[in-house]
């Protein structure tokens, strides 16, 4: 928690310059609240070039580094962590420092990390990441659109339902846009559908929406008894070429994952994933591109968060296209900066942060 006036820009590191943050780079720069002071580079041949030219934006005069001591030194109000895995070595040291952390690396709640990710000292990592909070008088916030704002919409939802039965967040996306040839890699895509090694990386891979179940069930003073991973594949029923990857007939092309919080053998919050790399499967699932909250209860609830990219935008470049998918990933963190700078020291989770802490911020001419 930093001590500063409303008035000030948020003085901000980014880490990473991967498709979120090379995004966010952009973003930072359009944002009222932030000033991007600094970035910090694992890339050797990214460190000293400048941001802006890293995210094809054009020099912004700020210059990559590659050290944590260079993040300390300059004494940041908060870090933003853009990388596919998390850095909890370098989170703890930030954190220790008195610089808040914003992140989109695979943290909701820490749950999945805590049984999942053992830390090497052996104690659980949100309980390393909570001292260092305490030590530092800082702050530790993850985030994203899914998992992220979908399960927030998913509580917002519920204000109006009485005798809530069950709640459900659906991504239903097509997923070709998020040109991360070693995301789907490590997911299966592109392997044989009766790989026996698919469930596992499916489930290796989604983890964290565990966590974001159990935050829902924290906004509804729920507690579970278990969350439950089952999974549907959805085979290539042709050569598929995508440019960017390759997917041979009969490898994994889609699927549909459920994590259920049950409470006596009920499933009663959920965050399914309908993922299609291409609409030629079988199975195959009617993508709606959007995501959506189901809610049984009284009264029932169904509502679809749909995103359209701006007026004038151009769609014939597939990297503009993607762009948007980044924008909503890694909006959510930068909105979202104030609110955990101001918040008290700790480890902090979407039940956590004020309705101010979701608000985008107007352009005023």
């Amino acid at each position: 928690m930093s001590a500063r006036t409303g008035a000030e820009p948020i003085r901000v590191f980014q880490v990473a310059t991967g498709n979120v943050g090379s995004e966010m780079i952009k973003r930072i720069g359009e944002h009222p609240d932030l000033e991007l002071i600094g970035l910090h580079c694992y890339s050797p041949e990214k460190i000293g070039r400048d941001a802006g030219e890293i995210a094809g934006i054009g020099g912004i005069g700020v210059l990559a580094t590659g050290t944590v001591e260079e993040i300390i030194a300059a004494r940041p109000d908060v870090l933003t962590f853009h990388g596919v895995f998390p850095d909890e070595a370098l989170y703890e040291r930030v954190l220790e420092a008195g610089i808040d952390i914003v992140t989109t690396a695979d943290w909701i709640t820490g749950h999945h990390r805590d049984r999942n990710h053992p830390h090497p000292s052996g104690r659980p990592v949100s309980e390393v990441l909570r001292a260092a909070c305490l030590r530092g008088g800082s702050t530790f916030y993850g985030t994203g659109m899914n998992p992220g704002l979908c399960q927030i919409l998913g509580v917002v939802h519920s204000a109006d339902v009485s005798e809530i039965e069950n709640v459900t967040v659906i991504e239903s996306v097509d997923v070709s846009c998020h040109h991360s040839v070693q995301t789907w890699q490590e997911v299966g895509y592109g392997k044989p559908v009766d790989d026996p090694g698919i469930p596992a990386s499916l489930e290796r891979y989604t983890r964290v929406f565990s966590d974001s179940v159990y935050m829902m069930a924290d906004c509804f003073d729920l507690e579970l008894d278990e969350v439950r991973f089952s999974y549907e594949l959805g085979a290539c029923t042709e050569d598929i070429d995508l440019g960017w990857y390759r997917l041979p007939k009969g490898s994994l092309g889609a699927n549909y994952i459920k994590y259920q919080g049950m409470v006596n053998g009920i499933a009663r919050v959920e965050s399914h994933l309908e993922w299609q790399m291409t609409p030629f499967t079988a199975p195959a699932w009617d993508i709606k591109g959007c995501y959506i909250t189901q809610i049984t209860g009284d009264p029932n609830i169904y509502s679809k968060h749909m995103i359209f990219p701006k007026a004038g935008a151009r769609l014939d470049n597939p990297e503009d296209f993607a762009s948007i998918g980044m924008t909503v990933t890694g909006l959510p963190a930068l909105n979202a900066i104030r609110s955990v700078v101001a918040a008290a020291p700790g480890i902090l989770t979407s039940a956590d942060l004020p309705l101010r802490g979701f608000g985008g911020r107007f352009t005023l001419s």
